[in-house]
């Protein structure tokens, strides 16, 4: 067996304003309880342009162009300090609206998605500009006269696609009953497999550690569902991003788990790899617009623009051992367990102690603990608080408890063991996976040798059990022992296979 290593990881974030208005969940509910609050008339002054987007602090961390540890610099709010942003960074980029779109429209495999002439024109250009390669796919792309399917909408047969205001375009429904296949859920489905699409494509374009060939599994952690009346979660958004993305050596399935999938799906892929049973295992997630604008009222309220106005998206490559890249130590973790019960001390033994108990590390011993990443930009005016500084709090008081901390070490623990959030709020995005890429830099090249990864989930949520969930894992410099091998290698027992037959033909000879 193997050790897994984190090979390569991407990041994109894509700026959706106007589908803040017209499908964010908090806008989307608001329109139908109460069409004419003061809410609704004065978001729209509150959305941020493409250039602020850009030119946001945690933002240009996300896609890499600055470290996490650089926020602590600023005071918050973050939303008005001055930053020149780039649109692409070492681990990703982040996209305007209008090429999303498009994306969206190669992205959709039974011509559900129709654009109007007028837009395809406007962006022609510019996507062919930033993704060559998928070029050809936008140029077959068919126009539609979207004013003659304008009813569809009022129908609530097809949702719609918006530019600045303007209808664009549309999703129609896959099916005339079925909810499942509803317009709204198809626009949701295909915009969680086109980011998570154009994430990966950004990595394997970017990247030349990993090809798409060496691809051969595929595990997708975000939290949509796709499937019909009588598979509703049958999935399967692994594959069908793998078909687009030219994966074609892969097969997948999806993992769900609220906010801690990506956490247990990187435990998989690591297991995965471990046991030999695949070489290279891509893990990704798509965005979800149902959290776009999720704490708007709060930031309306305060005057603050709408923070959450971007769709996020990572996708991360475990592998085998190289001999270089950060090792996942799989007999190294934590898990909120059935019986570990719900208060705060409970759940963070769980996932902390019980996880270094295991490799007799102390508190001390993990340079970077890797929690729920959340902006707390976002977070903070919502009234929801600084999540990662909270959890830090209670790793630091944990450290107390066991001795491996002072009381006066709690203060200072968030800066010298953990980050300041930079990730949207978008569920599943900012738990424990933001800082892979900057893992396996300070791993490998920098001056750190040993990560924890925390995700916790509210299972609560789907209204089946009061559960919380969470599990953790450790990720270490790598010895430098390339395909480093644990117990008896392949060759070795197939040695010694040889040998048995040989001798037991000898002795069948002999008698």
């Amino acid at each position: 067996m193997t050790l897994p290593v984190f090979k390569s990881a991407g990041y994109v974030l894509i700026h959706t304003p106007d589908m803040i208005i017209q499908n964010g969940s908090t806008t989307s509910t608001e329109r139908v309880t109460n069409p004419d609050s003061e809410f609704l008339k004065v978001v729209g002054d509150h959305i941020r342009s493409y250039e602020e987007v850009v030119n946001y602090l945690p933002n240009q961390v996300y896609i890499g162009n600055m470290r996490p540890e650089e926020l602590n610099n600023y005071e918050l709010p973050w939303f008005d300090k001055e930053c020149k942003g780039e649109r692409k960074g070492k681990f990703g980029e982040i996209v305007p609206q209008d090429e999303f779109i498009a994306a969206i429209k190669i992205c959709d495999s039974f011509e559900l998605v129709e654009l109007s002439e007028e837009f395809i024109e406007s962006v022609k250009t510019k996507f062919e500009e930033n993704y060559p390669h998928l070029a050809e796919s936008f140029a077959n792309v068919k126009p539609s006269n979207i004013e003659e399917h304008k009813h569809l909408i009022d129908e609530h047969k097809a949702e719609g696609l918006y530019m600045d205001g303007k209808l664009v375009g549309l999703v129609k429904q896959a099916h005339d009953v079925d909810v499942n296949l509803s317009a709204h859920t198809m626009f949701e489905n295909l915009v969680s497999k086109a980011s998570a699409v154009l994430c990966a494509d950004y990595m394997f374009q970017t990247h030349d550690n990993i090809t798409k060939d060496e691809i051969d599994y595929v595990i997708e952690c975000s939290e949509e569902a796709c499937g019909d009346v009588n598979q509703r979660g049958g999935g399967n958004f692994a594959k069908a991003i793998a078909e687009k993305v030219g994966l074609n050596n892969a097969s997948g399935s999806d993992t769900r788990g609220f906010c801690a999938a990506p956490i247990h799906s990187f435990i998989q892929a690591a297991a995965l790899v471990e046991a030999g049973v695949y070489d290279n295992v891509l893990v990704v997630a798509g965005g979800s617009t149902a959290k776009l604008g999720m704490n708007a009222k709060d930031h309306v309220k305060k005057d603050y623009p709408v923070l959450e106005d971007v769709v996020g998206t990572f996708a991360v490559v475990i592998s085998k051992n190289d001999g270089v890249s950060p090792i996942i130590k799989t007999h190294v973790t934590g898990k909120h367990t059935v019986g570990t019960g719900s208060s705060p001390q409970a759940v963070m033994t769980s996932l902390v102690t019980n996880c270094l108990n295991k490799d007799n590390l102390k508190i001390t011993d993990v340079d970077t603990y890797s929690v729920e990443m959340q902006n707390p930009d976002i977070t903070v005016p919502a009234g929801a608080g600084n999540v990662p500084e909270a959890n830090y709090k209670m790793i630091a008081a944990l450290g107390v408890k066991g001795g491996d901390l002072q009381r006066t070490d709690i203060p200072t623990f968030a800066t010298t063991y953990g980050l300041p959030g930079w990730a949207p709020t978008q569920g599943h995005i900012p738990s424990g996976a933001p800082y892979v890429g900057f893992c396996i830099e300070d791993l490998t090249t920098g001056d750190k040798n040993r990560a924890m990864f925390i995700g916790k989930g509210s299972l609560f949520l789907g209204r089946l059990t009061n559960l919380f969930d969470g599990v953790s894992f450790i990720a270490e410099r790598n010895p430098g022992e390339e395909a480093e091998e644990s117990g008896v290698s392949r060759e070795e027992i197939k040695k010694l296979i040889g040998e048995s037959l040989k001798e037991l033909a000898t002795n069948m000879l002999a008698e």
